[in-house]
């Protein structure tokens, strides 16, 4: 009993207080500081209590992921395309257009400094961490979801919330079938590389991702 109560209030605290604190107007060396801080709790329990190895699995099932990456990406390339193609034409793939540069090294540094600790905290931590939490993996994947976006509120924008939630219920199912840090990353960053692609950019707050 004593477990249940002492996850559910870190449960509470990192996934629900901190991101709401992140909504708020303070300084943004505070904000950094208390990720970091977090951050680092998350990297200390995998390692050290919950004796997580970030090694890629060698029994991968390569096969039914692609699959899986071939067709979820061809609904999420459809519909995005679609989107951007009627709400701003211009936008439509304007930063590989216009300044390929600038677009590498988006990708890059969401790749590898955004998406790799998101799925480290949201899916490998969270699903390890939690799992007894829930009886339903249907409403732990949908809790996880939920949470995923709220961690993206500090953007103000609805958007971005619905298509984090969506992300994060795709995610979610991801690593509970593969059970894989290093698949669901993949898939994370194939998908939010393309909404950079595609023109959509602008709504994550990267620099340069929109017409003037």
């Amino acid at each position: 009993m004593k477990r249940i109560t002492f996850l559910a209030t870190e449960l509470f605290l990192l996934f629900v207080m901190l991101p709401l604190g992140l909504a708020i107007e303070y300084p943004i060396w505070i904000k950094g500081s208390l990720l970091l801080i977090g951050f680092i709790y998350v990297l200390y329990i995998l390692v050290k209590v919950e004796g997580i190895s970030f090694k890629i699995k060698k029994e991968i099932d390569w096969k039914a992921f692609k699959k899986r990456l071939v067709i979820t990406g061809v609904v999420v390339i459809a519909v995005t395309t679609c989107y951007v193609w009627f709400t701003d034409a211009a936008a439509l793939f304007y930063v590989p257009r216009t300044n390929l540069p600038l677009f590498v090294m988006i990708l890059l540094v969401y790749t590898f400094l955004s998406v790799w600790p998101q799925e480290i905290i949201y899916r490998t931590f969270f699903f390890k961490r939690y799992e007894e939490l829930f009886r339903s993996k249907s409403l732990f994947i949908f809790v996880n979801a939920i949470l995923f976006s709220l961690a993206h509120l500090f953007f103000r924008n609805t958007l971005v919330i619905v298509l984090t939630f969506i992300g994060g219920l795709i995610f979610g199912f991801t690593y509970l079938k593969f059970r894989s840090t290093a698949l669901v990353s993949i898939e994370h960053a194939l998908y939010g590389n393309w909404l950079f692609t595609v023109g959509m950019g602008q709504m994550l707050a990267f620099p340069g991702m929109e017409p003037i």
